[in-house]
């Protein structure tokens, strides 16, 4: 029903080639004339995941369909701001994130310390992601091309800095300790936790976006790319019947599909933290092994 360029955003595609490009001038171009290590396979694996997870989130198939039904929405959410942000971070070598940041040093960065401290950026996430999905709040963005992306720009530089303090890609600008580390965890784990409630237990659907035909017939017509129509007989019902579930259960299904989803990636970032702990304490374990060893034995 719609055409290519509606449902595959090939803008996007071209855009995170660009970052291909930069991600390789980035990371080996470094490796090669500042004696960094290159990247091991895991950290390529990291950004193809972390591009791929980007253009599912903001374009491509889902995003047209996100349009129409909510729990798609709430899964380009969660490919955004819970997988793909957190892999973005972890695809960097740490010597690379540490040359960059030397960049930044003097006082910039010593401002910078003091705002983007690691409670500013809990609170700031957790608050921009239950603003977005305040009923009014949502259906207004969904209507208003320019605020909408300038504000999912938002949950992705708070989302950055939260991860940021969560995942410690430099252990020597790390803030919180590892037990820290797992509390903030579960601190963000409850903060985001109302915005969910409100949408699972809300008694009817809240968005008119999915249960208006007029303001779904705006959505999709800033939705689709410039030029492009609505296909003839969607303008006529809410979702323009694309919808496979009752408004409301896919709302409730939408909530529980974020919570769950966001404990899963949360639980997983508390192994990643322990096994960060772990190897810190072998090392540890090792220096003070060596050191307790005589140079010369005793006779």
């Amino acid at each position: 029903m719609f055409s290519f360029r509606a449902v595959w955003t090939p803008e996007l595609l071209v855009i995170l080639i660009l970052f291909i490009f930069l991600y390789y001038r980035l990371v080996y171009s470094k490796a090669r004339t500042e004696h960094i290590e290159s990247p091991k396979t895991k950290r390529l694996v990291y950004f193809g995941a972390a591009l791929a997870a980007v253009y599912f989130g903001w374009g491509g198939p889902l995003y047209t369909a996100g349009h129409s039904i909510m729990t798609f929405h709430m899964a380009q959410m969660v490919l955004v701001y819970f997988i793909a942000v957190p892999l973005f971070i972890l695809s960097i070598p740490p010597e690379v994130w540490e040359k960059i940041l030397q960049r930044f040093q003097g006082r910039p960065a010593r401002v910078a310390a003091h705002v983007f401290h690691p409670v500013t950026a809990l609170l700031l996430f957790n608050a921009f992601f239950s603003i977005y999905h305040l009923p009014a709040v949502f259906d207004y963005l969904m209507q208003a091309p320019l605020y909408h992306d300038l504000y999912q720009w938002l949950l992705f530089g708070s989302a950055f800095l939260m991860w940021w303090y969560m995942l410690a890609p430099v252990p020597t600008t790390n803030q919180l300790s590892e037990l820290k580390r797992i509390a903030y965890i579960f601190g963000n784990g409850i903060l985001i936790t109302p915005a969910c409630a409100l949408i699972i237990f809300a008694g009817s659907p809240m968005y008119e976006t999915y249960t208006n035909a007029a303001v779904w017939s705006n959505v999709m017509a800033y939705c689709l790319p410039a030029g492009s129509e609505l296909p003839a007989g969607l303008s006529g019902t809410a979702g323009g019947g694309l919808q496979f579930m009752q408004p409301h259960t896919d709302q409730q299904l939408a909530g529980v599909m974020m919570k769950v989803l966001q404990e899963f990636v949360y639980v997983s970032t508390i192994g990643f933290v322990f096994k960060q702990w772990l190897s810190r304490e072998k090392q540890q374990d090792g220096e003070l092994t060596i050191s307790d060893i005589p140079v010369h034995p005793q006779k």
